[in-house]
């Protein structure tokens, strides 16, 4: 027996774990922690982040007792590899335990496997109910049944699929426990994630935007689960926890994608998308937000232009628009631990970027706010494009009679509650006096129009909030525009927002990117950043008018020329 503890490359012989969770790994690296002497080492890696898997096996297998493997996604998701090991194993004639990533057996996989299907599938049975007292006794368990050795092991210990957890309450708590720290003057905000992260401790991402939805001023209401698909009942457990408590829903799980949405998967068969439905998130009547795990680390993301990898793209912003979920910021990333990690692999952790945190927690807490404010209290803008700045072109769109949509808008706005007053007759008449009251056209501007302009913020006021933008972003501005306020629709030492109030409602002109010889180039220049009025606009929409919320309406604006990442925006 001693002989086969000792692999071709002098390491001790291992148990070979793969895993496309590093939740799993994390699992793993505390189990090891708690195994008896002169067990065999675990060895762990998630197989879709291996270079070279040839050259991996070539320098694992030789030393491996056993191989455990579970992919997300099933065979799919690793094809090339998994023929791979699967062919080397039979060669060096080493048990081969494979398992799908959900929370039923993938028959697949246990079929492929060079164990016995009894064996695969009560091994499966440690990963399904998850944890590290779980992960230990799995390592045990294949020791005893597939190496004959005589560790001991205890059977799978079912733990909760679905719980409440809060940073100040104890492991176990009930949602009335979480409930009691409440304050009911204030919104609540559930949090949604991964019954892994929970399992595995890695909860430190979950913890700080607890602390900074409690910041912003609300109670949060943080639960785990396996998923937001709804089962075969129809029921999505997580979502029972928070339905009927929460004014705002922040999830970090994937896209529930209705029933059908796996089958899709597995089948590549179009139709099924089809039905996607979310009754379950539809039915809690709360906005839903997508908060943005990445599978990349904080540098990665600071440093790219596109801002998010073409799978967070599809997994964590265009998937979940199928769900209706409002898109949020990446707000944490992946990082490896620096400390060496006893199964091999590098420890993978989920850290939270403060300030991508608190902007976060700050757009779901508005949205909470905004759903428990009575309509007659809110307070909205809605903006009409003016390309390029000329009278002509005030509420330009394709397809849409802009004007007449804002008149219809406001009516529908008037009838629900909000207050509306002095509305214009028509979609001429609207126009015709925003013009009067002055637009951003310079050939007809006049010094009477800036004097009498609806929105006025003191240049004063806008250098203190200039001042406190990210130091890159003041200097591209004041490279192109000079140093605040500039010269661009200052009047008495005040910036002039173009537009008119009607009651709670501000119906007003975009402002304009910039000028120069070709307006249109200006317009689309991805590299050149908003002006001081530009930025003292929206400013003074947020802060001094107050806005709740801002309509664009009529053709695409200019927000999305503006400089930055294309998708997961940083403060800058």
């Amino acid at each position: 027996m001693a002989d086969r503890l000792i692999a071709e490359s002098g390491r001790a012989a291992s148990l070979l774990f793969l895993t496309t969770a590093d939740t799993e790994i994390l699992a793993a690296a505390k189990a090891v922690e708690r195994l008896p002497d002169g067990f065999p080492p675990i060895r762990c890696a998630n197989p879709v982040s291996l270079n070279d898997p040839v050259a991996f096996f070539a320098d694992e297998l030789p030393g491996a007792r056993a191989v455990m493997v579970r992919l997300l996604g099933g065979r799919r998701a690793w094809p090339e590899g998994l023929r791979a090991l699967r062919r080397r194993c039979e060669e060096l004639g080493i048990p081969l335990l494979l398992f799908g990533g959900e929370a039923e057996p993938d028959a697949e996989l246990t079929a492929l496997s060079t164990a016995s299907s009894g064996t695969v599938l009560e091994a499966f049975e440690y990963l399904r109910l998850g944890g590290v007292v779980n992960t230990g006794n799995l390592f045990r368990f294949v020791a005893d049944t597939a190496l004959m050795e005589g560790y001991g092991f205890e059977p799978a210990v079912a733990l909760p699929d679905v719980g409440v957890y809060h940073p100040r309450l104890t492991e176990g708590s009930s949602v009335e426990d979480l409930l009691a720290l409440h304050d009911p003057e204030l919104p609540t905000v559930g949090v949604v994630f991964y019954r892994a992260h929970w399992m595995g401790g890695n909860t430190a991402f979950v913890d700080a935007l607890v602390g900074a939805l409690e910041e912003a001023g609300a109670n949060a209401l943080p639960v785990f689960g396996y998923s937001l698909r709804a089962g075969a009942d129809g029921s999505v457990p997580a979502l029972e926890l928070v339905e009927g408590r929460v004014d705002c829903l922040v999830t970090t799980v994937l896209a529930g994608g209705g029933s059908n949405a796996g089958d899709a998967y597995k089948t590549g068969s179009p139709e099924e998308w089809l039905e996607w439905e979310v009754p379950a998130l539809a039915e809690l009547g709360v906005p839903v937000v997508q908060g943005i795990c990445t599978t990349g680390s904080r540098e990665a993301w600071l440093s790219s232009g596109a801002g998010l990898s073409p799978l967070d793209t599809a997994w964590q912003v265009a998937i979940p628009e199928f769900d209706g979920r409002v898109i949020g910021v990446p707000f944490s990333f992946k990082e490896r631990q620096a400390s060496d990690s006893p199964v091999g692999a590098p420890l993978t952790l989920y850290r939270a970027d403060p300030e991508r945190t608190a902007r976060l927690a700050g757009l779901a807490t508005r949205f909470a706010r905004l759903r428990r404010l009575p309509n007659r209290e809110k307070k909205v803008a809605v903006l009409l494009s003016n390309y390029p700045t000329k009278h002509s072109r005030v509420g330009n769109a394709v397809g849409l009679d802009t004007p007449v949509s804002a008149i219809k808008l406001l009516a529908a706005m008037r009838d629900s509650g909000y207050v509306v007053d002095g509305v214009p007759e028509n979609g001429d008449a609207l126009i015709h006096s925003l013009i009067a009251a002055g637009g951003h056209d310079l050939e007809f501007l006049t010094g009477g129009q800036l004097e009498g302009a609806a929105g006025r913020l003191d240049t004063k006021r806008y250098a203190g909030w200039f001042a406190r933008l990210p130091e890159e972003l003041r200097g591209e501005v004041e490279r192109h525009w000079g140093p605040p306020p500039g010269d661009l629709y200052v009047d008495a030492g005040e910036f002039v927002v173009a537009g008119l109030s009607f009651g709670n409602v501000f119906v007003g002109i975009q402002p304009p990117r910039g000028f120069g010889e070709n307006p249109i180039a200006i317009y689309h220049d991805p590299d050149l950043p908003p002006t001081h009025h530009y930025l003292a606009a929206y400013w003074w929409l947020l802060e001094e008018f107050g806005a709740d919320a801002v309509v664009h309406l009529g053709k695409h604006g200019t927000l999305e020329w503006l400089p930055g990442k294309s998708l997961g925006l940083s403060p800058g």
